[in-house]
């Protein structure tokens, strides 16, 4: 079932965007060579929590972890680890999930450890803008295939990077993972019609090779690689589709994502 959000509960998925945003930025000046990332756990926990909110993560399907931290060629779900160290030019991708009265929000983020090389650089940069093209698409009246092809012609079509298709975006509120999916790939016009008050992620996994990965890669039951040993990069935002377009909640960047903010509480409307 989709539930389409009032107001209020927009405000309140918002108000636990600023904490996952606010650890983000914490995060910028914390990842760096010969960090462990363990580290990276502990203090996202420590924030989430200083800040009322509650790491939905932990518990969800067994999971232990506030975050995961998926390095280089990991794509997505996994642990951080005791005794694992960034190098110069390592590539991590760190999500999570916030709860803060009751409202949800998701996001990853992929930070550039040290001096990457220039493949690797090209990787984020296109991950990053695939993220905002499907986020473009996100309107009122138009379809989930929309997003998915929109994304998928820039990746694949114009960059021949592997566009991962098993791990998706999805819907969020009341609970972690919600109706509709969202694909990053699919054929544009087709699919659910997108509605006002709907709040969803959009989440690509980009990876230098095939887009096709393994799970289970190392025997945890939730490391997802890639099939070929290729590095992943990765970029997700919570939004709520209104009529003044795609609105994001979970935005690190006011200048960036400018149009995208909702600026006025008092007279918003969905």
């Amino acid at each position: 079932m989709i539930t389409l959000k009032s107001v209020n509960e927009i405000k309140e998925m918002d108000t636990a965007g600023d904490v996952i945003s606010g650890m983000h930025h914490m995060l910028r000046s914390l990842i760096k060579p010969g960090l462990d990332t363990w580290e990276i756990e502990e203090k996202s926990r420590a924030y989430i929590e200083g800040h009322g909110a509650i790491a939905s993560q932990i518990g969800f399907e067994g999971f232990k972890y506030a975050v995961t931290v998926s390095v280089n060629d990991e794509v997505a779900h996994a642990f951080p680890r005791k005794g694992l160290i960034l190098e110069n030019g390592d590539l991590v991708k760190v999500d999570t999930v916030v709860e803060k009265n009751h409202g949800l929000a998701d996001s990853a983020w992929t930070y550039r450890v040290g001096t990457v090389s220039p493949e690797i650089e090209r990787l984020y940069e296109v991950a990053h803008k695939a993220l905002y093209i499907g986020i473009d698409q996100a309107v009122v009246g138009n379809r989930i295939g929309d997003i998915g092809a929109a994304i998928d012609h820039y990746v694949t079509d114009e960059n021949h990077f592997g566009n991962v298709r098993e791990y998706i975006g999805h819907g969020i509120g009341p609970t972690m993972h919600e109706d509709p999916q969202v694909p990053h790939f699919g054929v544009a016009g087709h699919g659910l019609r997108l509605r006002p008050g709907m709040t969803i992620t959009i989440e690509p996994m980009v990876n230098t090779g095939t887009w096709e990965v393994k799970t289970d890669y190392a025997g945890d039951g939730w490391t997802v690689s890639t099939k070929d040993g290729g590095w992943s990069a990765q970029f997700e935002h919570t939004l709520v589709i209104t009529h003044d377009g795609p609105k994001i909640l979970t935005s690190q960047d006011p200048d960036i994502d400018d149009k995208y903010l909702i600026k006025d509480w008092d007279n918003f409307k969905i």
